[in-house]
């Protein structure tokens, strides 16, 4: 006989945290015996620094609790996705982190989870599924952020490209505000749209970027609410010479994002982001309540930050670290916290 343990760690592609045995000072249960508790994360997308730190957060939130964490990661492939739903559902882990995916494949794969008894959040896929807390980094705000830095430095009337993939779930909700905002601002005229996520998703996206610059010279604001679609979109401006004359605006940031917001007449201006590391323990921190049986909101919202260029340049910041300490807030996000939590250390 095999364990369960032992499977786990026999699992090819996947990560596992042995956490911590302690229990949480006053938890309820099950975290009174942590040791016990095993939670999965099922990720769709994982490429770009974006991911990297979303990991990070679940893995030191996951160990801060104590928790044993199964890491699946299917690269982009939505029928892999379901199936790797399927393969924690058969290990018995207690809850389920589902990382964007697509809503038809995902669908289905999470209702298995929930009526296998295990407790299921979603991050950035809507699963349609009213027993599943959605977990968001408010991507209308997102959005409206980095749009309105855009109206504030161009004016209310500009010419954009605009780089958007339908079907991704917080994608779809940037795209909302950004409809709303041309509704607002008849002045601005969308010239083009294009969009991929074929990996690497910024190389892919740059040779998009150089077609459609090269059919249309009037585009002076690229809007591109993803940052390894906004490091595409540089890519392209670069090669044509013409980081003086577009100005891009996006969402997310990383350690690479504010050194290519900061080279030398830099073409991107602004992002608005959600520290995707808090993104992570917010992710954990929720599952841990569901699993606690305390109240969990139908959306739990992540707030974010606007970051422009000229604030990188003149706090002097260069990576994400000193982005944190220098805009605390930026930080840590009061979301998801019962007293009996121990946060990861910072």
């Amino acid at each position: 006989m095999i364990s369960r343990r032992t499977l786990i760690g026999l699992m090819g592609g996947a990560a596992m945290w042995p956490g911590l045995v302690l229990a949480q000072d006053g938890a309820p249960a099950p975290f009174d015996n942590p040791g016990d508790v095993r939670i999965a994360l099922v990720r769709y997308l994982s490429t770009g620094d974006f991911f990297q730190a979303y990991l990070s957060g679940v893995e030191k939130q996951a160990e801060a609790l104590g928790v044993e964490l199964q890491v699946f990661d299917s690269r982009q492939d939505a029928a892999l996705q379901a199936d790797m739903v399927d393969q924690a559902i058969a290990l018995g882990v207690d809850g389920i982190i589902i990382q964007h995916g697509l809503t038809e494949s995902m669908k289905e794969a999470a209702q298995r989870a929930v009526d296998a008894g295990i407790k299921v959040v979603a991050f950035d896929v809507n699963v349609e599924n009213e027993a599943i807390p959605q977990i968001e980094q408010s991507d209308r705000d997102l959005a409206r952020l980095a749009l309105e830095q855009a109206i504030e430095d161009n004016g209310e009337e500009w010419v954009a490209g605009y780089v958007y993939v339908p079907g991704i779930a917080p994608l779809d909700r940037r795209n909302e505000t950004w409809v709303e905002f041309k509704e607002t601002y008849p002045g601005i005229t969308e010239k083009a749209a294009f969009g991929t996520m074929d990996n690497p998703i910024a190389n892919s996206v740059a040779n998009q970027a150089r077609s459609v610059l090269s059919a249309n010279p009037d585009i002076t604001v690229m809007f591109a609410p993803y940052d390894e679609f906004a490091k595409g979109v540089k890519i392209a401006v670069d090669e044509a010479g013409l980081s003086q004359d577009v100005s891009i605006y996006s969402a997310d940031i990383s350690t690479a994002d504010i050194a290519l917001m900061r080279e030398a007449d830099s073409s991107w201006k602004a992002t608005a982001a959600t520290n995707p590391a808090v993104v992570g323990e917010v992710s954990v921190r929720t599952l841990a309540q569901y699993l606690a049986g305390e109240e969990v909101a139908p959306q739990v919202i992540v707030p974010p930050t606007l970051i422009t260029q000229d604030q990188l340049n003149e706090l002097e910041i260069t990576n994400m670290e000193e982005l944190g300490a220098k805009l605390p807030e930026f930080v840590h996000a009061d979301v998801s916290v019962s007293d009996w939590m121990t946060l990861p250390e910072r």
